[in-house]
C-alpha cells in the first residue's frame, strides 16, 4: 500500500487533536502555500531556513498582518512537530509582520438601535444576540439548545475561544422572539427526523459514547442552516449551523440603510456591549467574565474608547477657564486650588 500523502497525514493527525474544521482549512492551506513557495519540494528536505524564508516574504513582500503570519507560524511548527516528529530551533532571525495598536470600532447606542431597527428575521434575531450578550459571532452560531436557560435567564457558551466555557445573561427582551424562533427550528427539526435525517453533529468523542444523542432535541444548533449538507470528515448528511456570511451581509445592508459609515461588523456590537456595559458604570472584572476574557488587561482596551478617553479628562477647549489675557484677583485665582491641597504661601516657580 502507497503511504497516505502529507496533507492527508495532517489533516488526520488535526482531527486525532480535534481541532475544528477550520483551524484544519486554514492549516492546510498554509502548509501547501509553503511547498509551493519552495517549488514542491518537500518539507523534510527543508529545515528552519526555509521557513524563516517563507515567514518573512510573507512580512515584508506580502505584508501580511502580524495575526496572519502568526497563524502561518503555527500551521508550520504543527507540520514539523507533530507530523515530520522534528523539533526546529527557535526562528530569530523571522522578519516579524508589525502588530499594529488599533482601537476597536465601538457603535453609539443611537447607532446599534438605528442599525438592529432596520434588520429583522433570523440575522436580526442573531445580531441582537450577539449585542445583548457579548457573544462572539462563531459562538452565537455554534449555540446549541440545552445552552439556553429561559428559567434562569443565562446562556452557557461551550468551547469559546480558548477552549473556556462561559456564562452570560440572557437579555428579557429577547426571550419572546427566541421562543417563537426556536418553535420553528423544532419543527425544522421533526421534518428531518421524519426523513431519516436529524443528526447533528456531536463534539470530541459524544457520538461514541451517546449514540442517538445526535438527533435529541436539546443537542441542536439554535440557528440551524436553511438546507442539508454533506459532512466532510465523516460522509453523514446533517443539517450544519448557519453560515456566518449571511449575517455579515445582513449587516452590511443594515449598515447603508442606517447611513452609518463606521466599519463595522458583527463583532463590533461585541466591542459595543462592552463599552456600553463600562459606560453604565459596571464592574471592569464583570465585564471581563462576561466577555471571556483571561487577562483584564484586554478588556482594559475599552475603556479607551469611552466618551472622555476612559479618564474622564475635559479638554481645556471645553472648560470655563478664564480665556488668554484676562486676569483675575488673588482671591479668585485661590479658589481655584483643588480640595486638599495644601498651600503654603505664594511661589512663583512651576
Amino acid at each position: 500500500m502507497q503511504p497516505p500523502k502529507l496533507l492527508d497525514q495532517v489533516r488526520d493527525r488535526i482531527r486525532r487533536k480535534h481541532y475544528s474544521l477550520r483551524t484544519e482549512s486554514a492549516y492546510i492551506h498554509w502548509i501547501r502555500r509553503f511547498i509551493y513557495f519552495h517549488d514542491k519540494r518537500h518539507p523534510r528536505e527543508l529545515g528552519a531556513h526555509e521557513l524563516e524564508k517563507f515567514l518573512t516574504h510573507l512580512a515584508v513582500v506580502d505584508r501580511v498582518s502580524a495575526s496572519t503570519q502568526n497563524q502561518a507560524m503555527s500551521a508550520l511548527l504543527f507540520l514539523y512537530k507533530e507530523v515530520l516528529g522534528q523539533t526546529l530551533p527557535w526562528l530569530d532571525n523571522v522578519e516579524s509582520a508589525r502588530r499594529s495598536k488599533r482601537l476597536p470600532v465601538v457603535l453609539t447606542r443611537e447607532e446599534v438601535n438605528a442599525l438592529l431597527a432596520r434588520i429583522e428575521g433570523t440575522p436580526g434575531l442573531m445580531l441582537r444576540l450577539i449585542y445583548g450578550t457579548g457573544m462572539r459571532i462563531m459562538e452565537c452560531l455554534r449555540l446549541r439548545v440545552k445552552d439556553v436557560d429561559f428559567a434562569r435567564g443565562e446562556i452557557v457558551i461551550r468551547e469559546g475561544k480558548g477552549a473556556k466555557d462561559r456564562v452570560t445573561m440572557l437579555p428579557a427582551s429577547l426571550v419572546a422572539p427566541l421562543t417563537h424562533h426556536l418553535a420553528r427550528v423544532k419543527r425544522l427539526h421533526d421534518s428531518d427526523l421524519r426523513a431519516g435525517y436529524g443528526d447533528v453533529y456531536l463534539p470530541f468523542a459524544l457520538a461514541r459514547k451517546y449514540p442517538n444523542a445526535g438527533r435529541e432535541w436539546g443537542w441542536q444548533y439554535v440557528f440551524p442552516s436553511s438546507r442539508l449538507s454533506l459532512d466532510p470528515r465523516s460522509g453523514i448528511t446533517r443539517r450544519w449551523h448557519a453560515h456566518e456570511a449571511n449575517v455579515q451581509r445582513a449587516m452590511r445592508q443594515a449598515l447603508r440603510d442606517a447611513g452609518i459609515h463606521k466599519p463595522a461588523t458583527p463583532h463590533t456590537l461585541r466591542h459595543s456591549f462592552a463599552t456600553h456595559l463600562l459606560q453604565s458604570g459596571y464592574d471592569i472584572r464583570t465585564v471581563q467574565e462576561l466577555l471571556g476574557h483571561n487577562n483584564v488587561s484586554t478588556t482594559m482596551i475599552y475603556t479607551h474608547v469611552l466618551n472622555r478617553g476612559g479618564r474622564a479628562v475635559l479638554s481645556p477647549l471645553d472648560s470655563d477657564a478664564p480665556q488668554t489675557g484676562t486676569s483675575l484677583p488673588f482671591h479668585a485665582r485661590e479658589l481655584r486650588i483643588p480640595w486638599g491641597v495644601s498651600v503654603s504661601g505664594h511661589s512663583g516657580g512651576m
